[in-house]
């Protein structure tokens, strides 16, 4: 964690804010809390396609060898054809 305390328990680590949750609840200290505004950016969307078992196996041995997940290798895999087709 930052220098930056924690507003509403003074904590200085995360774990020093889970241990005031435990201890305390929300509407004890809502006159210190603020309003806020945020938004959420939610295009990401994913899709699932079917994989032959034989298929997956190989994939997952050879993303393995790279140190990175199947999802990752396929997505780069289907990037790189992707770009070629372009």
């Amino acid at each position: 964690m930052s220098e930056n305390k924690s507003s509403v328990s003074n904590a200085n680590s995360y774990q020093q804010i889970g241990e005031f949750w435990d201890r305390h609840d929300l509407t004890e200290v809502w006159e210190r809390t603020e309003a806020v505004e945020f938004s959420v950016d939610i295009e990401s969307e994913r899709k699932y396609f079917a994989l032959d078992v034989d298929m997956s196996n190989q994939v997952s041995r050879i993303a393995k060898t790279h140190g990175i997940s199947p999802e990752t290798l396929i997505n780069l895999w289907i990037q790189e054809k992707l770009s070629q087709q372009a």
